[in-house]
């Protein structure tokens, strides 16, 4: 990491806030002790919950590496898992074969969900016109905003994710904010645009008090409580389910390819490979000097980047010099947008002693 993050500092060995963040937060995120014994006992929790229904959880999946992990280690548990996925309407083409091939391998139905594309256009345009790096938020909300919907649709109580603390602890909030912030969505896209989000799915703060105490459905990071190494788990999916790398981080997502790879460090200097690759460190998965390796060569190919940009411009139906302005626009942040930031925060830290107490599940 370095200062592409604005809030960094460092101490006087030059040690930065993110290392200790990591190693404070460890132990409340991670099951470094009797963590399969705990799964099996949450795994038993689900089924009791589950029975009379038709599935007993749920698993949200775009086709990369945590999700249809988790969907794997959901059959190998004995689960009776249903299998969501969004579709943004940037899939790649090995996203949907990777996704087909594996859940039916797996045995695992699959619903999806297919976004108003016209609406879902709008606010992307928004974001990309607001000048920040959240660009990726709107497609995030309304993941969540699904698989809470799905599991009211299936009386369903527990919703399994790909997060897991090891590789995805550390992200700037000034890179990446607003997942669950429906203000702030609502906001930019308010400012640039004149359509509707009706058919947008999405929840408030309040609805999503309602999911959590209300119905009492509950995400569980079920790669907290195993020895989760991303490169392993690669491997174990191809020669197990037939699924193939992608290349990079998300890159299952056209989009997010062209957003990671070029978008945000030719406008913003924020080069998220920074961010995957520390939490590799920290996790003992790679070394730094692997690392900065990595890092000498450049986040996207020169000869396709072209080529995408292309495609994003006129499936946005937006001219190059239009996208041309939006780089060149003055940068800006969530914080010049109205936003429930101060409320999520404050939820976070409550959300962080419940888990210190083993209130909360990992």
């Amino acid at each position: 990491m370095d200062t592409s993050d604005p809030d960094i500092f460092f101490d006087e060995q030059g040690i930065s806030n993110h290392y200790y963040d990591y190693y404070t937060k460890l132990n409340a995120r991670l099951e470094s002790e009797n963590g399969e014994e705990k799964l099996q006992k949450i795994i038993e929790k689900i089924k009791e919950a589950g029975k009379g229904n038709e599935y007993d959880c749920i698993v949200g999946v775009s086709g990369g590496t945590d999700s249809t992990y988790v969907a794997y280690k959901c059959k190998e548990l004995g689960l009776r898992p249903l299998a969501v996925h969004f579709d943004n309407g940037w899939n790649s083409e090995l996203a949907v074969s990777n996704i087909e091939k594996v859940l039916k391998k797996l045995g695992i139905e699959l619903y999806t969900y297919v976004i108003d594309w016209e609406e879902f256009r709008e606010l992307q345009i928004s974001y990309l016109k607001s000048a920040t790096p959240d660009v990726e938020i709107p497609t995030d909300h309304a993941i969540f905003a699904l698989l809470y919907q799905i599991a009211v649709k299936y009386n369903i109580k527990y919703i399994m994710n790909g997060m897991n603390f090891r590789t995805e602890s550390i992200m700037p909030h000034a890179w990446a904010y607003g997942h669950i912030d429906w203000k702030y969505i609502r906001s930019v896209h308010r400012v640039f645009s004149k359509g509707s989000l009706k058919r947008y799915p999405h929840f408030s703060f309040y609805k999503l008090l309602y999911y959590t105490f209300a119905r009492k459905i509950q995400f569980i990071s079920i790669l907290n409580y195993i020895e989760f190494n991303k490169t392993e788990a690669q491997k174990t999916l191809a020669e197990q389910l037939g699924w193939q790398n992608y290349g990079g981080k998300h890159h299952e997502s056209v989009y997010t390819r062209i957003v990671q790879s070029y978008y945000l460090p030719h406008k913003f200097n924020i080069d998220k490979r920074r961010a995957h690759l520390s939490n590799l460190i920290l996790s003992g998965q790679i070394t730094r000097e692997d690392a900065l390796e990595e890092l000498k060569h450049p986040p996207y190919d020169p000869q396709t980047i072209g080529n995408d940009i292309e495609y994003l411009t006129k499936k946005l139906k937006m001219s190059k010099n239009e996208f041309d302005q939006i780089l060149q626009a003055k940068n800006k942040t969530f914080r010049d947008y109205p936003n429930a930031f101060g409320i999520f925060k404050l939820a976070k830290s409550i959300q962080q002693y419940l888990r210190k107490k083993n209130f909360l599940h990992k």
